[in-house]
């Protein structure tokens, strides 16, 4: 199960190999990575930043250590769009995405891509907890920090930029692999660039306090938060949390977030019930689902809960992994005795019934959640798959359609699209749809052969065609560039 958890081995080395043979298409036409200057803005541009964190976020779908969960996804996304939106005046655009790791950590990457791990939603005892470390990592981004890092070392080359992403995206749980990775690059600054410098962590403090001050946080999060952090590392001298390893800890930096959270405004706000339930399902994904209907049994025969609702919640859902479906809605009941109301708890309850076959049952719970919950993407996701279990695939086409509108980068709506068009007998659409998926997941040579076979399925009007044609003649433009680039390598 633990090494389930981690990003593989295998994975990282993939990951490692394609963002060089990337980055060396922005350095082919220069030697040496420009002057960034103090704001970072010259040479390695906003728009260089985005395509690479894009590419690097392709390769990250595919391992099997990214959380593919609408609702943990759509939690995560709330809390950071409200920090963003309270840090005010930036242009960049962010994505938040969870990773299946139980170690306490977070990460931004170039681009404005931001990763959460379980680990770290399950052990914040408050959602100000959580939101100041994403406050803190949105920072970092803001403030373009990798790049104004990479500047002190003029004579780096886009290589080593590859280099440096892919160790500190390894470092977040497998040393071994960032050791790896740094001796490939053969760039030795790269270790010292690893983790950001003290500045650059004191501004990150001090913004992402601000940031969470502005969306209506207790500040005392923050502080409460990395003074748990700095005695966890006392305690482990040898083994400190893995947010640690790349975000040094100071007794100033400490003192700093005091003084500041001391001059603040008291506000005492209630977590949201959200919070609570996303951290009971992180807690029912981890592992065996009989450890974890074991630990939740525990909690709720010693009362060790923040709140009894969730901790049933967290039950039925180990439960549901279990397949003990009589007990799951049992579990499930009670939660509802307790007047606890939310979309997860609904769509909860149609997963249980659609493994009980219930399928009208399940379509007409999340009929209900859809309307209560204003179009949730988390719960149309759930409601599109309860219509194609029941043979309805034009209407999960049409909710489908307005889903990929609004996340178009997203590789399960563009699946479950393939899904249905396939059930109809509409080739063309399903291989479009397929080709997609691969391209998201970072497999263009499977994206390319998806389309090549939507050309020749037999069932395309003229305009289907004209698209399939324009989109193919652009990954293949891609993957020739791609190829070149992998060669000069």
């Amino acid at each position: 199960m633990h090494e389930q958890t981690r990003v593989s081995s295998g994975g990282m080395k993939r990951l490692f190999s394609f963002v060089l043979a990337v980055a060396l298409v922005t350095s082919s036409s220069a030697q040496n990575l420009p002057d960034l200057g103090e704001s970072a803005q010259a040479g390695f541009s906003t728009q260089n930043e985005r395509k690479l964190g894009e590419m690097i976020m392709r390769e990250l779908r595919r391992d099997p250590a990214f959380l593919d969960d609408p609702e943990a996804q759509s939690y995560v996304e709330s809390v950071g769009y409200k920090l963003v939106a309270a840090a005010g005046g930036t242009r960049q655009g962010f994505d938040f995405f969870v990773i299946r790791d139980p170690s306490i950590n977070a990460f931004a990457m170039p681009g404005g891509f931001v990763g959460v791990h379980a680990g770290l939603v399950m052990a914040s005892q408050s959602e100000a907890e959580m939101a100041s470390v994403l406050g803190h990592e949105i920072a970092h981004v803001t403030q373009r920090h990798i790049a104004r890092q990479l500047d002190k070392q003029s004579q780096m080359q886009m290589a080593a930029i590859a280099g440096l992403i892919i160790a500190l995206l390894a470092a977040r749980s497998n040393p071994d692999v960032t050791s790896a990775a740094i001796a490939t690059t053969q760039a030795g600054a790269i270790q010292a660039a690893l983790n950001y410098s003290r500045d650059l962590e004191r501004e990150a403090d001090r913004l992402g306090f601000q940031y969470l001050d502005a969306a209506g946080y207790d500040v005392n999060g923050m502080v409460g938060f990395f003074e748990r952090l700095q005695r966890a590392t006392r305690l482990q001298e040898y083994n400190a949390p893995a947010y640690l390893r790349t975000h040094p800890l100071t007794t100033e930096r400490i003192a700093d977030m005091q003084n500041r959270a001391a001059g603040a405004r008291y506000r005492q706000q209630a977590d949201s019930l959200e919070f609570h339930l996303v951290r009971a399902k992180l807690r029912a994904l981890q592992g065996n689902p009989r450890e974890a209907i074991a630990t939740f049994e525990n909690q709720l025969k010693e009362k060790r809960f923040v709140a009894e609702g969730p901790s049933r919640y967290g039950l039925a859902y180990s439960l549901y992994r279990a397949r003990e479906l009589v007990r799951a809605e049992s579990e499930l009941a009670a939660v509802r005795k307790l007047a606890v109301t939310h979309s997860m708890i609904e769509t909860l309850d149609a997963a249980i019934k659609l493994a009980n076959q219930n399928v009208d049952g399940a379509i007409a719970i999340l009929e209900r959640a859809m309307k209560e919950s204003g179009g949730r993407y988390s719960v149309a996701y759930s409601y599109v798959e309860a219509l194609q279990v029941g043979g309805r695939h034009k209407e999960a086409l049409g909710f489908l359609e307005d889903l990929i509108k609004q996340r178009p980068r997203d590789a399960r709506s563009h699946g479950m699209q393939a899904k249905s068009y396939a059930a109809i007998g509409r080739r063309a659409l399903q291989h479009r749809s397929q080709s997609e998926v691969y391209y998201l997941q970072g497999a263009l040579p499977a994206a390319i052969e998806q389309l090549q076979l939507a050309q020749s399925a037999g069932d395309g009007d003229f305009y289907l065609l004209s698209s399939v044609d324009s989109r193919l003649r652009a990954l293949k433009a891609e993957y020739t560039e791609e190829r070149k680039q992998q060669r000069r390598n």
